[in-house]
């Protein structure tokens, strides 16, 4: 996934109701992805909430954000998975 895509979408799932460590479906990442850039006028708003929140409460934004970018690598990765049982016999 481009670095810039991820990043857009990791501040708008920050910017977003979703709660801190809950694990959404794609449906639902996209969702509240959409809601947040048409709720905060766009892309930049989204960043602009990181910005605020980073200025205002550091611990719990950086938790936070670490949990978006999870939250779109999991939600976005369309590299194939190797289930653990095949790393195992390797």
């Amino acid at each position: 996934m481009r670095t810039q895509l991820r990043t857009a979408r990791a501040a708008a799932v920050f910017a977003s109701d979703l709660a801190t460590g809950s694990r959404p479906d794609v449906t639902t990442v996209t969702a509240a992805i959409a809601a947040a850039v048409h709720a905060r006028g766009g892309t930049r708003g989204c960043i602009a909430a990181v910005a605020t929140a980073y200025g205002d409460y550091p611990e719990s934004a950086a938790r936070r954000m670490r949990w978006a970018l999870g939250t779109v690598t999991t939600a976005y990765d369309r590299r194939p998975r190797i289930p653990d049982r095949e790393l195992a016999a390797a």
